[in-house]
């Protein structure tokens, strides 16, 4: 089989927030609405700040206005939790994200609980929760939504399709099952776990690897022709540029699947950028909806 057709996630992240934008320059025009997304970061984690500093750029860049709260890393619980109370009360707020992880002094299950699940732009909420698994209209975590509007893309309809996601985190792997779901995909859940996990695999159409072990999935667990998302980033030692240097590898052995599946996502390049565009778009979402405006179909 030939090389499967790349599914450029950096391409369509940038075409989704062209589309935001254009929906956002055009809501401020007739509603004099000009969304805003508030962001919370506590401590110094490195990777943290810089998905933060992107998320800023990229909320002005589509119109929107972007604000930071910075907090020391021994900021007490019961500070953060004010804080989450007082934007909950401010219209002028329209999404809440409380970046993650948090100091291990603060609980997070009782953070996300705290955010109006209306403003709740990770859709990590136990109320956004339910409404997803119900079928009901949710505020969606912003990685597998990303990934299912590519799949969308490449397939046009899901209906039928034997889905497997690998990974059953409440970020990734449980939402993207519920997506898959109501697309009326036929879905499973497979983790490390799973018996005969390679004979799971390899009857999927649709397999989603977002375990977090660098390059667990082989070319011989895919079936012919399956389109592949790797939502995997795992930085690996990568000699061959030189002693301590490092690469970005997915879930999924990206030259054996490539020879294999009929489309693929690469890491980098793929899943990633679709994460921020779809923060993007939830609070344009959000924005509507509290403001009583149909929300765009983004």
């Amino acid at each position: 089989m030939s090389d499967a057709k790349i599914i450029d996630g950096k391409a369509f992240a940038a075409g989704l927030r062209e589309r935001v934008g254009a929906k956002v320059a055009k809501i401020t025009d007739a509603h004099g609405l000009k969304p805003n997304l508030t962001v919370i970061l506590v401590g110094e984690d490195p990777a943290s700040q810089v998905y933060v500093r992107n998320k800023g750029t990229q909320t002005v860049e589509a119109g929107m206005e972007s604000v930071t709260h910075r907090l020391d890393a021994d900021t007490p619980e019961a500070t953060l939790l004010s804080m989450i109370k007082t934007l909950n009360d401010d219209k002028a707020c329209n999404g809440i994200l409380v970046q993650l992880p948090l100091p291990s002094h603060i609980d997070e299950s009782k953070v996300l609980a705290a955010i109006d699940p209306d403003k709740d732009v990770d859709g990590f909420h136990i109320l956004n929760v339910g409404r997803l698994w119900t079928g009901q209209s949710a505020l969606v975590p912003c990685t597998p939504y990303g990934c299912l509007l590519m799949l969308k893309d490449h397939f046009g309809s899901l209906s039928g399709k034997r889905a497997l996601v690998l990974g059953r985190s409440n970020i990734v792997g449980k939402p993207m099952a519920a997506l898959l779901l109501n697309e009326s995909c036929t879905v499973s859940i497979a983790h490390s776990r799973t018996e005969d996990l390679e004979a799971r695999c390899r009857e999927a159409d649709i397999l989603v690897a977002a375990v977090g072990r660098p390059e667990m999935v082989k070319g011989d667990w895919i079936k012919p022709g399956a389109v592949v998302i790797d939502v995997g980033i795992n930085r690996v030692d990568a000699p061959e540029k030189g002693e301590g240097k490092k690469k970005l590898v997915g879930d999924v052995d990206f030259a054996q699947a490539s020879s294999v599946a009929s489309a693929i996502t690469p890491v980098p390049g793929g899943v990633g950028p679709m994460t921020i565009a779809c923060l993007l778009r939830n609070t344009l979402v959000a924005a509507c909806r509290q403001n009583g405006i149909d929300a765009p179909d983004i």
